[in-house]
């Protein structure tokens, strides 16, 4: 394995969070610039999110042959030029098109990465080196939310896309330079989409996802309009909020990746879960307090980036040989879950039911605890690396 191979594959996730993330660190600035409403806006998220959670297995089964250094650099070239184009979008219609060919070809990025971990480390250090590849989402959050929040506040929606852009160029050069040549995944094919739907621990973890992720983005899709609305937040105040949310999420999950080849990734899910359902439940118990909802949030960041990178590890132990393709079916419930809570939370917002919002996403988030709960291995060893 070449150098710092991990961290080129982490750094190509803190840009592919950013591409996915952008509008809704921005959504005030998108509605004024392009004339719709903030709602409108918001549906930037959930058209991209069914783009991406149908894309992921599809594009999984259709790449699966294709060399990983030259697949996963051409995904972020494309979404270099997609930023950029959206930099120059003359109106909403566009800017939705160029989204939605961003997304249906960035949707590779996340799975395909996570698979080609456990091709360049030894398989002691997979859950640990998946873990760490995932903290790209929550440097995405943690950095690239804020300063989205900071640089469109100040200078418009154009120039942030253009400094997106700008980082997958650096990104997509450094992937090249360091990942190994050479490396090819297991193929998918209709098989193994058969395999996947026949094992029960995969389809619960799959809802363990859908779940977290629909509560999730019931408010995080509209966050900052909701703090302005609740609190009187202000853009940097906003901003404030989401440095605190990726910060905390940042700190969650190099927590996880310390703890999870000795805790097990059952036992470490379970404890950010109950983390990321104590934070959601505070913002909805806190609801117009802005230091109150401000704490709510960083509880919850240190649940958000850990849970999902849990699943991941879970995923790739519970069926080892379908690695590929279980994480991109993973990445695809993800991106279902992130519609359905857009979805309810633009319905949720749009009729000022404002302080409904909190309460529908601590469901989801208790629901999906529960499910996690009940789907504790039993200590085998076929099945020791999934727990």
């Amino acid at each position: 394995m070449k150098r710092f191979a991990p961290t080129a594959l982490m750094l190509g996730n803190i840009v592919t969070g950013c591409s996915v993330l952008a509008p809704a660190g921005m959504l005030a600035e998108l509605s004024d610039g392009l004339g719709v409403t903030i709602h409108t806006a918001g549906l930037l998220i959930t058209f991209g999110a069914i783009v991406l959670c149908v894309g992921s297995p599809v594009t999984a089964w259709l790449t699966s042959r294709i060399e990983r250094r030259a697949l996963l650099t051409a995904t972020l070239l494309v979404l270099t030029l997609t930023n950029a184009a959206s930099a120059f979008a003359p109106n909403y219609d566009s800017l939705l098109i160029i989204r939605l060919v961003m997304l249906a070809v960035g949707v590779l990025y996340t799975p395909q990465a996570a698979g080609t971990a456990a091709l360049i480390v030894p398989v002691e250090k997979r859950g640990s080196t998946i873990a760490y590849i995932f903290l790209g989402w929550s440097l995405a959050a943690a950095i690239g939310l804020p300063l989205i929040t900071f640089i469109a506040s100040r200078y418009g929606f154009r120039v942030t896309y253009g400094a997106i852009a700008l980082t997958g160029l650096v990104s997509s050069l450094l992937l090249w330079w360091r990942l190994p040549g050479g490396l090819h995944g297991a193929p998918v094919d209709l098989r193994t989409w058969v395999d996947l739907g026949r094992n029960p621990m995969v389809i619960l973890l799959l809802s363990i996802t859908t779940l977290q992720m629909s509560g999730q983005f019931v408010v995080f899709t509209f966050m900052g309009p909701l703090l302005a609305k609740l609190t009187g937040a202000n853009a940097d105040a906003v901003g404030i909020v989401f440095a605190l949310y990726g910060i905390f999420g940042f700190v969650g999950i190099v927590i996880a990746t310390r703890v999870v080849d000795s805790w097990g990734a059952w036992k470490t899910s379970v404890l950010f879960t109950v983390l990321l359902l104590a934070g959601v439940a505070g913002w909805a118990l806190s609801a117009g307090a802005y230091a109150l909802m401000a704490a709510s949030v960083a509880v919850w960041g240190l649940g958000f980036a850990s849970t999902n990178s849990m699943q991941q590890v879970r995923l790739v132990g519970a069926a080892p040989a379908l690695a590929s393709a279980s994480v991109s079916l993973n990445t695809s419930v993800l991106y279902i879950g992130q519609a359905i809570g857009s979805a309810i939370g633009g319905l949720l917002f749009a009729h000022e039911w404002l302080h409904s919002a909190g309460y529908v996403a601590t469901v989801f988030v208790a629901a999906a605890l529960a499910v996690v709960i009940i789907t504790r291995p039993r200590r085998t060893a076929a099945t020791a690396a999934a727990e």
